[in-house]
C-alpha cells in the first residue's frame, strides 16, 4: 500500500510540474528527415502507453485495496489512480486520428459518453427510465444476472472480461451503451454527478462496496465488476504497448505509409484532435448546449485536466518531447525541426500557437483547481467561465490554422482533419 501511495503522489507532483511553462531546446536539424522524425513519434507513442499502463495497474492495486477494505480512504485514494492514470492517456490521444490501428483500439478504452443506467443504479429522477435510442438505457446489469434483448435471454450471472467486452460493451449496437475502459471505471468510482452546472462531484459512498453494510444494493456484482474492468483496461493497454514497441503493428504500419504518408499521419492526428474532436465535440457542443453530459471526465469532474493533456499531447507530437510519468524526458528530432528547414515563421509560429493553447488550458485548470468545475464554466449565465472556454475553442481553431501552414510547408498535399458541427454548422446541432 505504502509503494501505491507514493506512486500516486509522485504522479500528482508530474501533473503539476506539466503546468508550469515548459522551456524546449530545438535539437540540431542537420540529422533531421521524415525517418527520424518518424521515429521519434513512435518512440513517444510506445513511452505514452506504456505510462499508461503503469498508471493502470496501479489503479488496479487501489481499486483490490478498495474491494478489500471499503473505507471512504481507500475509496479516495482508488479515485486518485484514476485521475493519475489519466494524465499519460489522454497525451496518448493524438495518436488515433490517422493510425486506424489506435482508432478501432480506443473504443474500447476511452468511449464517452456513456448511458451508465446499463452498468448501475442511476437516480431515475434525473437519468429516466428509459430511451428511444436505447432499449438497454436502464438495464443496470449489476442487480439484474440475467435479462432480455430481442427475445433472448442474456445471461450476466458471471461478470468476466468476456461479458464485458463481447456481450455489453455497445451491445444492441448502441454506442452508448458503454461498459469497459476509463470512463465505465469512473462511474463505478465516483457515480453519478447529480450537480448539474452547481458543485461538486459525483458522490458514490465506499459503503457501495462493503457487503457487510451495503448501500446501494449488489456490493459483491459492483466489486466483481470494478475489479474486471480494471483488470481489462489492463489488457486492453498492454496490447498498444506491444503494437508500438518495435517491430509492433501499429510501427509498421506507420512504416508501410512511407515518409510523406508518415508525416501526414501526425499532421491529421495534430489537426482532428485539435479542431473537430477537443475545440468541437468536447468544448463547443458542450458550450453551446451548457449541458454537463457533455463534458468528458462528466462523473468526476476532472474535464479539465483531460483537456489539458489532450493538448500537451498534440504539443508533444510537435515538438518531439514526452515528460514520462517518473520524470523522464523522451525526445527527438521532431516535426517542429522539419517544418523550420521548410519554412521558419511557419514554424515558430505554430510553436507560439501550441504554446498559447496550453496557456489558455492552464487558465481551465486553475479555474478549477480554484473551486469552480469544468461543468460550473460551461454553465448558462456564467459569462466569465464561458469566456475561458471560448477562449480554448479560439486558441485550438487558430492553432489547427497553424498546422495547416506546416502542412503547406511540407508539401505534404490536400489533407482532411475531423470537422464538427459545433463548429462548421452550429445550426445543426439544435435542430
Amino acid at each position: 500500500m505504502n509503494n501505491l501511495k507514493m506512486t500516486i503522489a509522485s504522479l500528482a507532483a508530474i501533473a503539476l510540474m506539466a503546468l508550469a511553462p515548459i522551456v524546449t531546446a530545438r535539437a540540431a536539424s542537420t540529422t533531421v528527415n521524415a525517418a527520424s522524425v518518424l521515429n521519434t513519434y513512435a518512440k513517444i507513442a510506445h513511452a505514452t502507453y506504456t505510462d499508461s499502463l503503469v498508471t493502470a495497474e496501479a489503479l488496479k492495486q487501489a481499486v483490490g485495496a478498495l474491494v478489500a477494505g471499503p473505507t471512504a480512504k481507500n475509496l479516495e485514494t482508488a479515485r486518485a489512480a484514476w485521475r493519475a492514470a489519466r494524465v499519460p492517456y489522454q497525451q496518448s490521444e493524438v495518436y488515433r486520428f490517422g493510425n486506424a490501428i489506435v482508432d478501432e483500439w480506443e473504443g474500447k478504452v476511452n468511449a464517452w459518453p456513456l448511458d451508465e443506467g446499463l452498468i448501475d443504479y442511476v437516480d431515475h429522477g434525473a437519468y429516466g427510465t428509459e430511451s428511444d435510442e436505447n432499449r438497454l438505457y436502464a438495464a443496470n446489469v449489476i442487480a439484474n444476472p440475467k435479462f432480455t434483448l430481442s427475445g433472448h435471454t442474456i445471461d450476466a450471472s458471471r461478470i468476466t472480461k468476456m461479458l464485458l467486452s463481447d456481450t455489453l460493451h455497445e451491445i444492441d449496437g448502441v454506442e452508448a451503451n458503454v461498459a469497459t475502459g476509463y470512463h465505465a471505471i469512473e462511474f463505478l468510482l465516483w457515480g453519478q454527478d447529480l450537480n448539474g452546472t452547481g458543485p461538486n462531484a459525483g458522490n458514490r459512498p465506499a459503503s457501495d462496496y462493503d457487503a457487510a453494510n451495503c448501500t446501494g444494493g449488489n456490493c459483491a456484482r459492483r466489486a466483481a465488476y470494478l475489479m474486471t474492468v480494471t483488470e481489462l483496461l489492463i489488457d486492453d493497454l498492454k496490447d498498444m504497448v506491444a503494437a508500438w514497441a518495435p517491430g509492433g503493428t501499429a510501427r509498421k504500419a506507420l512504416a508501410a505509409k512511407g515518409p510523406k504518408g508518415g508525416l501526414a499521419n501526425i499532421v491529421i492526428g495534430m489537426g482532428s484532435l485539435s479542431y473537430g474532436e477537443l475545440a468541437g465535440e468536447r468544448m463547443k457542443l458542450g458550450l453551446m448546449l451548457h449541458d454537463p453530459e457533455e463534458e468528458h471526465d462528466c462523473f468526476s469532474d476532472n474535464t479539465h485536466y483531460s483537456h489539458y493533456y489532450d493538448a500537451m499531447g498534440i504539443r508533444n507530437v510537435y515538438l518531439g518531447e514526452y515528460r514520462r510519468v517518473d520524470g523522464r524526458i523522451v525526445k527527438g528530432p521532431s516535426l517542429s525541426n522539419l517544418v523550420a528547414e521548410y519554412n521558419a515563421e511557419a514554424d515558430a509560429r505554430l510553436r507560439a500557437l501550441l504554446d498559447n493553447t496550453i496557456e489558455t488550458m492552464t487558465v481551465i485548470v486553475q479555474t478549477a483547481e480554484a473551486g469552480q468545475a469544468y461543468d460550473q464554466m460551461i454553465g448558462s449565465g456564467n459569462t466569465a467561465g464561458n469566456a475561458r472556454v471560448q477562449a480554448a475553442i479560439d486558441a485550438l481553431t487558430a492553432q489547427t490554422k497553424g498546422i495547416e501552414k506546416a502542412v503547406v510547408a511540407l508539401k505534404l498535399g490536400a489533407l482532411n482533419f475531423e470537422g464538427s458541427d459545433s463548429l462548421d454548422n452550429p445550426g445543426k446541432v439544435f435542430k
